[in-house]
């Protein structure tokens, strides 16, 4: 009896993949946090923008959100201004805790919401509306950039029919410095149904309209992350490729959110 009452689930997850069923269910039970959280990101964005003297923008904006990680924060700074591409502003959005001190760098930009939201994808939206740069990349506040990430990313977008977006490969380091393997997937948008193998801090994106998080007020058990959202929606309309190569050092943070990703089978 219960492998008949499962079976409906068990016909719809083949036809249409767990991540993408589990998201509808998202869409329709945490509608309300998403109303809420986008009047706070739109007034946020308004402040925030009226205390700039002008968008800061480039060629590239590298968007990091951060909440009480000052040490961390300053290490991704620095992987993020340290790049081997110069024309990038480094845009700052802190969650409502308060910065610290940060590097004296003109490309550098950072601004404090006027309260905590714990949603990262308000949080970086924040960042994407405060800039007009042509490409967006995305950076966490505990983890860190190869100096070639922003270089190898812009060179595959700038070529010529070159795609929307890209995503660079994931060296995954353990809390005590030890690298337990690089994530390296190629694109594919009909597996991405049913695997979780993208990251944003690998991702590097033309702005469009599609360029942003969900406002969903996910909790650690709320499946799939806001990553893979924003990916497989902007792979809807965009084209998006891989650059099989390890550019990001992802910290398998137990204290954050981390999606327990699956290697290629």
């Amino acid at each position: 009896m219960r492998r008949v009452a499962r079976a409906p689930w068990t016909l719809l997850k083949a036809a249409f993949g767990w991540l993408v069923l589990f998201e509808a269910r998202n869409k329709i039970l945490l509608a309300p946090t998403a109303v809420r959280l986008r009047r706070t990101e739109d007034a946020e964005t308004r402040r925030l923008a009226a205390r700039l003297p002008s968008p800061p923008s480039a060629l590239v904006a590298t968007v990091i959100a951060t909440h009480r990680r000052p040490e961390a924060l300053r290490a991704a700074v620095r992987s993020a201004l340290e790049q081997t591409v110069r024309d990038q502003v480094v845009i700052v959005v802190d969650d409502g805790a308060g910065l610290p001190e940060l590097p004296g760098d003109p490309r550098l930009f950072a601004v404090s919401l006027a309260r905590n939201t714990g949603v990262a994808g308000v949080v970086r939206n924040v960042g994407i509306r405060l800039t007009r740069s042509r490409y967006v990349a995305f950076l966490d506040d505990d983890n860190l950039w190869e100096p070639d990430h922003l270089e190898r990313a812009l060179a595959v977008l700038e070529s010529p029919g070159g795609p929307d977006g890209v995503y660079t490969a994931l060296r995954r380091v353990l809390p005590d410095g030890r690298e337990q393997d690089v994530l390296s997937v190629p694109y594919d948008r009909r597996r991405s149904a049913r695997e979780a193998f993208l990251d944003t801090n690998a991702f590097v994106a033309r702005r469009s309209r599609s360029l942003h998080f969900s406002r969903l007020r996910r909790t650690p058990e709320v499946l799939p992350r806001e990553d893979w959202e924003l990916i497989r929606r902007y792979g809807r309309r965009h084209r998006v490729r891989h650059v099989p190569y390890p550019t990001v050092r992802y910290l398998m943070n137990p204290a954050s959110f981390y999606t327990r990703w699956q290697q290629p089978g």
